[in-house]
């Protein structure tokens, strides 16, 4: 599958923050069968995160565009440029496009991007059983931590719940 990440311009952060939201959830919904519950007391991806994320120092964002100019999915990087120690902070797939390679095209043409990376980081929710194969099986990350309410991890925000476990990922690339 070619795939061709484009920076995110700003008019279309709105469509990219929702397109990403919806995917979250259905992957939320696929995984906790009070999943419309949840969503009426806290939002899934909340606005502040994704924001912060996009605001963060060195954030890169990125449309993935396939070869008819359709955006199939996107990414947020925080990319730092001394330590070459670069962070996934958010990669989607657009609903309706799971399943079809589009997750490993994203990831490799990231990978192609930043050839200079170290080490890439990323985190998923230990419920999100699809995600956590993703990057150990499809991408070669390893599980480096399991945060939980016993080890919570200590640079999430407060709001956020880790009851049911957050898994961080690393890939130390060669």
């Amino acid at each position: 599958m070619d795939i061709r990440l484009l920076r995110l311009t700003d008019d279309q952060i709105i469509a990219f923050k929702e397109e990403m939201q919806e995917a979250f959830l259905k992957g939320f919904n696929s995984y906790k069968h009070d999943g419309e519950d949840a969503t009426n007391t806290w939002q899934i991806l909340p606005d502040k995160d994704f924001y912060e994320a996009m605001n963060a120092e060195g954030a890169e964002a990125y449309e993935a565009i396939d070869e008819f100019g359709h955006r199939l999915g996107g990414t947020i990087l925080k990319v730092d440029n001394q330590t070459h120690h670069n962070e996934l902070a958010f990669l989607y797939v657009k609903v309706g496009e799971q399943s079809k390679g589009v997750g490993q095209a994203i990831w490799n043409a990231i990978e192609q991007l930043h050839p200079e990376t170290k080490v890439w980081s990323t985190a998923t929710p230990y419920f999100d059983v699809r995600n956590v194969h993703f990057y150990i099986d499809r991408c070669g990350f390893h599980v480096v931590e399991f945060f939980n309410a016993h080890h919570p991890d200590p640079n999430l925000p407060g709001h956020l719940d880790q009851a049911d476990g957050l898994f961080e990922f690393q890939k130390v690339m060669k």
